[in-house]
């Protein structure tokens, strides 16, 4: 098994991506800290895990609040131990509008939850983790931080800024053995997505890729990616962005 004997915090690990990487991550041996702003859904995640044989706990989380971000790295430490990886996954897709028509509120919003949320997730875990000497932190970011979209102004600088941190992280604490890296999906057939589109995954979602692969990606396609990132299979990667786009920002 590849992360036998770690130790997992996962944001957003209710549903989609987080929730796959969650159950694959248990698989692969690792003790799980199911964190979500959904408190149901993280246990049921958890609950899923543990049927299987697996060792999880269940954290309601809204990261981008200190306190909670605070807590949830603590209770973590306190019931399975200091994290030897945190991904950082939890997200939001925020109000779909033209740049000068998007309310302030929506704005702020999509910076707290997807941009602020993963620096309070490095912010309360990098301390204990440099002081263990080692691990693996995986940032949620996405094409969108590379690509421009129409009325995606905050969620494609919320995504850029992912990037940007990752690369400082890994900039400042690789002297810990601490690697971070970042995965920038594409597409992706997740309930966030579905909601977006209403209730499927239309072609023009695809983008570009869709004279590629011409599909979108499952959510498990994702976390097999965190995985490597996770685990020693990745040891020498550090401040990237491992694009996952199904040939998105190839055409």
């Amino acid at each position: 098994m590849k992360l036998a004997s770690k130790v997992a915090l996962i944001t957003g690990a209710g549903s989609g991506m987080g929730r796959a990487g969650a159950l694959l991550f248990a698989v692969e041996g690792a003790k799980v800290a199911v964190a979500d702003i959904d408190q149901r859904a993280a246990e049921l995640t958890a609950r899923d895990i543990e049927a299987a044989g697996g060792k999880a706990i269940a954290l309601g989380a809204d990261v981008s609040k200190k306190e909670d971000a605070q807590a949830m790295v603590a209770t973590t430490i306190a019931k399975l131990g200091v994290p030897d990886i945190v991904y950082n996954n939890a997200g939001i897709e925020g109000e779909s509008a033209f740049l000068a028509q998007m309310s302030e509120e929506a704005f702020d919003r999509v910076i707290a939850v997807n941009l602020r949320g993963v620096w309070l997730g490095m912010k309360y875990a990098l301390p204990h983790m440099a002081a263990k000497g080692r691990g693996s932190i995986i940032n949620t970011a996405s094409i969108a931080g590379m690509v421009a979209m129409r009325g995606a102004a905050a969620y494609c600088a919320a995504k850029a800024g992912v990037i940007a941190l990752t690369r400082v992280a890994a900039l400042e604490y690789g002297r810990y053995n601490i690697r971070v890296n970042c995965i920038c999906p594409g597409t992706i057939d997740t309930p966030m997505m579905r909601r977006v589109h209403g209730g499927k995954v239309p072609p023009q979602a695809l983008g570009p890729s869709v004279a590629v692969l011409g599909r979108a990606a499952e959510p498990e396609e994702i976390a097999k990616m965190a995985l490597f990132l996770a685990s020693d299979d990745a040891s020498f990667a550090t401040g990237a962005p491992f694009v996952v786009d199904g040939g998105w920002t190839a055409v």
